[in-house]
């Protein structure tokens, strides 16, 4: 029992890392300051976004650590690399100091490493004490980096609203003291849990239930009175309650328990209780998994396809051909990094994250100026929040497939193709109008969609490639982000620099530094957004087709299995 709590307590502790080191979130609320203060153009400030994303791509270092490392040790190297990061740049900000360009790049590539190893660390402890409910924990904690914008804006509210450089104060030392405070669950926490019997699977899963409800509250909360905590008063009011919001996950493993072990001495109370029924993972899946690999490298799986019975003389017998070569049979086959690059599904993945995702990101790197260009800058923090609280209800719907698995199945991957439509549509809305409504309504919508595929990325790489592959599998998917970040963010620079109706703004003596202001600033580079976000939804569609077939597969056999046991 001790250590069943213990797990609980590191499963709230991750949820507490990831809510407090999304810091690229924020980059929207600082980075006008920024490129006044260093006097660079547009151009430049996205080469200090793309090496911020730069450090996802050296996520594979955090991993090589935690073979030499602890994670409590490898946690805090992730803390130190985000308080020189971002302490040094706070330091440029405020004109404390003077740092060349060069050093201020290496200082944003610095502070993104940091949040990559944070991630490595919570990955690593949800997938070792949750076995059996892997998804729903990662699904869960990763949701929660998406709330770090709207937390971050209620701490600086409380200290100072009037100073927007306090975010990079902030973002160097709050993950820190964050670090500190997680310390205790990570030093205390059990050794791996051996397999669980099906009853407990079942209470964890109710766990799950309630962690998720109550995680919506949080986010309802953030995102519908953020807005009123622009006095002082107000925000350390709503502060005092946020923080409240997420030390009370700390209780409901305890009720679980106690309501455990009232059922076993008090059986006369739950006559009528049929909840243990209830259920959101199979603690069979993992041997399904091991079956279906076994059978298809024993030959013995039947290949039917979907194009069976198209005139083999058409065209969509040509496409049926292309759809069937090289389409993964099985979920869960360990797949080499060599084996995966040559997979045509990983390629259909990787442009779908490419031009999904990652375009979400970028979108909200740009936001600041997005703003500013509109006329809405003094509205920059609760458009950020805006964008933070989609991302992390998008992030909890990530979790769908595993909650309606019972009722209404549908492949992950068909999930992750609904997922990427809001965002060419937001990016038709932001080119129609430049009004703050449709500004809202496009800011909210690619948060949902880049939060869930963020999300769902994680349990995707993990089921189609293998799950003892993930972490390498993972690391290479990511690398499409720094890439994204400089094309993308490349191409928004260029058309913002060389508008029109830019203007020159002198900020001293020896700097000066570019300002468009009107729709013209952006609107050609939503056009060009989501035309690329149409191509993301396409490959995504062509992914769900390919693996629709090994998704039905396993499912059909989940039910058999469940239905002889």
């Amino acid at each position: 029992m001790v250590g069943q709590s213990r797990k609980w307590m590191i499963l709230v502790a991750t949820t507490w890392i990831q809510a407090f080191t999304g810091t690229n979130f924020d980059f929207s609320s600082y980075s006008s300051d920024l490129k006044t203060v260093l006097g660079i153009s547009q151009v430049q400030l996205n080469y200090l976004s793309v090496a911020s994303d730069m450090g996802k791509a050296l996520g594979w270092c955090s991993g090589v650590s935690l073979k030499y490392f602890p994670l409590w040790a490898v946690m805090f190297m992730a803390a130190f690399m985000g308080l020189f990061g971002y302490g040094l740049q706070w330091f440029v900000i405020q004109r404390m100091i003077t740092l060349p360009y060069v050093l201020v790049f290496l200082l944003c590539l610095l502070a993104g490493c940091s949040i990559c190893w944070f991630n490595t660390v919570c990955y690593v402890l949800c997938i070792r004490h949750f076995q059996a409910n892997r998804a729903l924990a990662l699904s869960l904690t990763i949701s929660f980096n998406g709330v770090s914008a709207a937390l971050y804006s209620l701490i600086a509210n409380a200290i100072n609203p009037a100073d927007d450089n306090l975010y990079l104060l902030l973002n160097a030392v709050v993950p820190l003291f964050t670090s500190g405070v997680a310390l205790i669950p990570l030093l205390r926490q059990p050794p791996p849990i051996q397999p669980q019997s099906r009853e407990a699977t079942y209470r964890d899963s109710r766990i799950f239930l309630c962690l998720n409800i109550l995680a919506v509250v949080t986010g309802l909360y953030l995102l519908l009175l953020n807005s009123l905590s622009s006095k002082i008063s107000n925000a350390r009011i709503l502060l005092v309650g946020a923080i409240f919001l997420l030390i009370l996950p700390l209780c409901l493993p305890g009720i679980a328990y106690a309501r455990e072990w009232a059922r076993r001495n008090m059986p006369w109370s739950f006559q009528n209780d049929n909840s243990s029924n209830f259920n959101l993972a199979n603690p069979d899946d993992l041997e399904l998994h091991k079956e279906l690999i076994a059978e298809n490298e024993s030959g013995n799986v039947v290949n039917v396809t979907s194009y069976g019975m198209v005139d083999k003389q058409g065209c969509l017998w040509c496409f049926g051909k292309v759809m069937e070569k090289d389409r993964l049979t099985v979920l869960g086959e360990e797949h080499s990094a060599r084996l995966l690059i040559r997979r045509w599904d990983f390629w259909l993945y990787y442009a779908a994250y490419f031009c999904g995702g990652t375009i979400g990101l970028v979108y909200s790197n740009n936001l600041g100026q997005i703003c500013e260009s509109l006329g809405y800058g003094t509205n920059t923090s609760s458009l950020v929040t805006l964008y933070s609280s989609c991302s992390f209800f998008g992030r909890l719907l990530a979790a769908s497939p595993d909650f309606l698995r019972d009722k209404i199945y549908f492949a992950r991957t068909g999930w992750l193709a609904v997922a990427l439509v809001p965002t060419p549509i937001a990016f038709l809305l932001l080119t129609l109008s430049g009004s703050e409504a449709m500004l809202r309504a496009g800011t909210g919508l690619i948060g949902i969609s880049s939060g869930f595929v963020f999300s769902a990325a994680v349990s995707v790489t993990s089921e189609l490639f293998g799950p003892n592959s993930a972490g390498v599998n993972h690391n290479i998917l990511i690398t499409n982000i720094p890439i994204g970040s400089l094309l993308y963010g490349l191409l928004a620079a260029l058309v913002y620099d060389s508008n029109e109706g830019s203007s020159l703004i002198r900020v001293n003596f020896l700097k000066e530094a570019t300002l468009c202001m009107g729709r013209s600033c952006y609107r050609q580079t939503f056009i060009w957004w989501g035309c690329i976000s149409v191509v993301g939804l396409a490959s995504s569609f062509l992914l769900f087709l390919r693996t629709r077939a090994a998704y039905n597969r396993f499912e059909r056999n989940r039910c058999r299995t469940e239905s002889s046991s």
